[in-house]
């Protein structure tokens, strides 16, 4: 076997940390991960942090550059610092008078919750655990922390599924009368430990390993893999976490919270992450192990009620969370272990939260002066903002629904929101189910990190057991996703597809609701109310205002729309579809009226009909949106789109027009286009059928005239798409004004109408040969929907069928259609911008595609010098935080 070199930039591959000293101090958590690198850092503030050692995210890297292979050298600094450990506990690795353990974890730079592998009391095997039980006289212990090692090391290591020690633990409680895990005697988990041992033999073929530095070894492998094991890498993708080395891995000794009825463990949160309420947050479970609160198994106790078991040990993690808010100056997430009454932390980290947490909480620390106000605008994941938009349960119908008696169960409400769909009971079929268009409720006992796919594709996740710490929790939390946990009074059968609740069956077809708010699940579905927004929010919203340069607009194409965006901060519209206003009964028939005609007397007729209907919707949108731009697009899309392709609908149209149905589809054939987004549309539409741009100009004069009449400030940009060339902008230009010309002479209006025109720059040909366009243009309009399409010559409705592996093999780092390409697209952008701006140096520049409301493609904008960008009316929010954090970041650099 070929040995592998270290080459990790470091040249050290493990960092020792301790209270006598603490080698990876100071070191970032690109190196040591976000567990390591906090590790290092609570020893070195006097915390009670467990000694042990970190392994390089580097090393990781290695592992993998090898073809998966343990690098030259590992093992021989693990020994040396397993050594110091033994000397540092005067305990021995393996020992069978007083035996040292050790815990493994994974530890990235970016926490992912559950997604990669841990493994506790490494180190027992028969003699030592003999040895532990007499070291600490306390026979059960040994043996239950023995059998959860064969169980983790079996799951973990060696691919035995868990289910099948959890079928011998049912058989041994059953035994021995045993409810809970605790309740079995010693010599049920001795008996446990020989049966799990050959539950091991029979699916590895080998004995439980009695080595322990193989163990180790193997320990340490295993979190390498989990890496990239499924779950692991579909919550990277989803959480789009790119760029990293690897894992590193954190060899720490062990301390016991199950040693007794003194002893315990828990995950808790500085503050409320749901709520942002400055309150220490979190479970505890006496006498377990810190795998038995996150995973679910058993329904955890609130922190509020440890006093009434250690009120000594409550003080002391209230005086710690003081500690580690002025030191880390976020919210912690903590676990903790106390060990016969004594305190011990095992790590801490920023922790996840809610976005309506993240506002409160950094509102708050603002006011308490422990952040100032532009880390408080930094501090908030602006994409976070959209859960604050997220409905929540109409509070009549709830009323009504409670007085009705609708409340099925109530469990713990770990992620706020209302979530409404019919049962999913795997994570499978939530996937398959939600693909197809259908809302579900990811229904399980608990959730595993192996559900993470069908949780982000579910509306909400209910579970029958679990706390507010646990999995479950803590990725929906992360997510924005409704979650309900611990509905103890739900029984699920998964193969049958079944909820039981109070003696009633419930199945894959049916609709509940939940709400995460307060934990209750609803029979069927109940209505839901738009969120109100203030306090905290709208303060943040005027610090973002305060620091942002970029102005925000909005994409609408309804006075609807429009005044929504406006309650969200819109300065304008950047981008009004028209062609969307041509759908619904009275509008499309018209609409293929003209489409379907042949002789220009025939089209104006129809379009004649189509002048009333566009002119009320912007006479509508310029009232909504008084005083402020509105840039409408000319129509874009190829005809072929408006037009009925089946027969029946054919028919109805030829009724209606009175020819018959071979004409229509005649017709119809001879709009069929072999790539007809390449083909005949945008500007090229309005030099084939000048008279639609006729229409649409007139229409939007019009509105103009008479919002001006009723004191009313409208002020449109007429935006031409699709333009390629100079010479084409030209022409429509002069189309477009002397048909403003016309209009007016013909209201006889001698007033002033501010009227720009401009273009949409969606062809890498318009963005190479800006300063030409730029000549016939008032403005630009990046429409970077298209450019991307055009530039990477990848549709954009047909990327999904490659897209994931793309992704896996780290080909694209995030999706260009929903984060801008910045090298590449972005570099087009830049061109448009600078050769546009050295024809005209007051060049009104904005986007308008889907990565006007993307955070990263935002910062990218500001880079690039632009005046705004457009997005949709829900994520306008989002967009004048994020401007906010990119004039702030920058102005930094």
């Amino acid at each position: 076997m070929a040995k592998v070199k270290p080459a990790a930039k470091s040249g050290k591959m493990c960092y020792y940390f301790s209270k006598s000293k603490s080698e990876g101090k100071g070191l970032s958590k690109d190196l040591l991960g976000g567990k390591g690198a906090n590790l290092a850092d609570m020893t070195s503030i006097g915390l009670p942090v467990p000694p042990g050692f970190t392994i390089t995210t580097e090393v990781c890297d290695l592992y993998y550059k090898s073809g998966r292979k343990m690098p030259d050298g590992l093992m021989d600094e693990v020994r040396k610092h397993v050594g110091s450990l033994e000397k540092e506990l005067g305990k021995k690795f393996g020992d069978d008078k007083n035996p040292l353990l050790v815990s493994v974890r994974s530890g990235a730079k970016l926490s992912m919750p559950g997604m990669m592998n841990t493994i506790l009391n490494l180190g027992l095997n028969d003699v030592s655990t003999a040895g532990l039980a007499n070291a600490t006289g306390n026979e059960r212990f040994a043996y239950d922390a023995y059998r959860r090692l064969i169980n983790m090391f079996g799951d973990v290591v060696m691919g035995v599924d868990h289910e099948h020690y959890e079928h011998i633990f049912d058989g041994i409680k059953k035994k021995y009368k045993a409810k809970l895990d605790t309740d079995v005697p010693a010599e049920g988990l001795i008996e446990l430990c020989k049966a799990y041992k050959e539950v091991y033999r029979k699916y590895t073929g080998n004995d439980f390993p009695q080595d322990p530095y193989a163990q180790l070894e193997a320990a340490i492998g295993a979190v390498f893999k989990s890496w990239m094991g499924d779950k692991a890498v579909k919550y990277r993708e989803v959480e789009n976490i790119r760029g990293l080395l690897g894992t590193a891995v954190n060899v720490q000794s062990m301390v016991y919270g199950n040693m007794g009825d003194d002893s315990g463990t828990g995950v808790a949160f500085t503050r409320d992450p749901n709520t942002g309420k400055n309150e220490f947050f979190g479970e505890f479970l006496i006498n377990a192990q810190g795998e038995d609160v996150v995973a679910g198994i058993r329904t955890p106790q609130p922190v509020a009620e440890m006093p009434k078991w250690n009120k000594a040990i409550h003080k002391q993690l209230l005086e710690i969370k003081k500690i580690l808010e002025e030191h880390y100056k976020d919210m912690q997430d903590i676990e903790f272990t106390i060990e016969k009454g004594v305190l011990f932390m095992l790590q801490t980290r920023n922790g996840k939260r809610t976005g309506t947490a993240a506002v409160k909480m950094a509102v708050d620390m603002v006011k308490e002066k422990l952040i100032t106000e532009e880390q408080g605008v930094m501090r908030i994941p602006a994409g976070d903002l959209s859960q604050l938009l997220l409905p929540s349960l109409d509070t009549k119908a709830l009323e009504t629904a409670r007085e009705g008696g609708k409340v099925l169960t109530i469990g713990l409400p770990a992620s706020p929101g209302a979530a409404v769909g019919k049962l999913a009971f795997t994570a499978e079929e939530a996937v398959e189910r939600a693909a197809s268009g259908e809302k579900v409720i990811l229904c399980r006992k608990e959730t595993s990190p192996e559900d993470v796919a069908g949780m982000h594709s579910a509306a909400g996740i209910l579970t029958s057991t679990g706390g507010m710490t646990s999995h479950a929790a803590v990725v929906a939390r992360g997510w924005g996703r409704c979650c309900v946990v611990g509905a103890g009074e739900m029984t699920i059968d998964e193969k049958a597809k079944k909820m039981m609740i109070k003696g009633k069956t419930y199945g894959a077809g049916d609709v509940i609701t939940i709400n995460g708010t307060t934990g209750e699940v609803f029979a069927g579905a109940m209505a839901t109310q738009e969120p109100k927004l203030g306090g905290d929010f709208a303060t943040v919203m005027k610090w973002s205002d305060k620091y942002r340069t970029l102005n925000i607009r909005t994409n609408a194409d309804s006075p609807e729309d429009s005044s929504r965006a406006r309650e969200f901060g819109a300065e304008g519209i950047g981008l009004c579809r028209t062609e969307h206003m041509f759908f619904g009964e009275d509008r499309i028939a018209a609409m293929r009226e003209m489409i379907l005609a042949t002789e220009l007397d025939a089209r104006k007729a129809a379009l004649a009909k189509l002048l009333p209907i566009q002119r009320e919707d912007f006479t509508g949108i310029f009232t909504a949106m008084k005083g402020l731009p509105v840039t409408i697009r000319l129509l874009d899309p190829p005809l072929h789109e408006f037009v009925p392709h089946d027969a029946k609908t054919q028919e109805e149209l030829a009724k209606q027009m009175g020819v018959k149905p071979a004409v229509i589809k005649a017709r119809v054939a001879q709009l069929h286009e072999s790539n007809p987004m390449l083909g005949h549309r945008g500007c090229r539409l309005s030099v084939t059928y000048p008279e639609i741009l006729e229409m649409q100009v007139r229409a939007i004069i019009e509105a103009a005239i008479v919002c001006k009449g009723k004191k009313i400030d409208a002020r449109p940009e007429i935006m031409i798409p699709l333009v390629g060339t100079a010479a084409e902008l030209a022409m429509l230009r002069k189309l477009t004004e002397e048909t403003i010309e016309t209009v007016k002479a013909e209201h006889k209006f001698k007033g002033t109408l501010d009227v720009l025109v401009g273009t949409m720059i969606e062809i890498p040909r318009a963005a190479l040969t800006a300063d030409k366009v730029a000549e016939y243009a008032d403005f630009f309009s990046f429409g970077t929907n298209d450019l991307t399409q055009m530039t990477f010559g990848i549709s954009r409705d047909d990327i999904n069928s490659f897209l994931p592996d793309y992704m896996k093999k780290d080909l694209f780092l995030a999706d260009p259609f929903q984060t801008l390409d910045q090298s590449g697209v972005g570099q087009l952008v830049e061109i448009g911008v600078k050769k546009g701006r050295s024809t005209k140096k007051d060049l009104k520049i904005g986007i308008c595609g889907e990565h006007g409301g993307d955070p990263a493609s935002i910062e990218f904008c500001h880079r690039a010098g632009l005046d705004y960008v457009s997005c949709s009316p829900f994520r306008v929010p989002i967009a004048r935080l994020a401007a906010a954090q990119a004039a702030l970041k920058n102005s930094k650099k």
